[in-house]
């Protein structure tokens, strides 16, 4: 990633952000494939990813950005917290 992608997009986010987001948003046939996804596409390990994800969640310019995508995310989480 160059510091370019960094920078904000139009609505707030950076590009690696919405990619971040663009890559969940995307059907996977397993966890290699989505894997090996995000090393190839954005460049990042996956724990990487997922802790950039995470945040995401967080952030309402991501809710603003892929309403759909970020409750869908937000409710897996939740259920996952409530599970341990």
């Amino acid at each position: 990633m160059t510091q370019q992608d960094e920078q904000p997009g139009q609505e707030g986010l950076s590009e690696r952000d919405q990619a971040v987001l663009a890559v969940e948003r995307r059907g996977w046939p397993g966890p290699g494939a989505k894997e090996r996804a995000i090393r190839e596409q954005l460049g990042l390990s996956p724990t990487r990813y997922y802790q950039l994800l995470n945040a995401l969640l967080d952030d309402p310019r991501a809710l603003a950005h892929d309403p759909v995508t970020v409750n869908r995310l937000r409710r897996r989480r939740d259920a996952q917290r409530e599970r341990r």
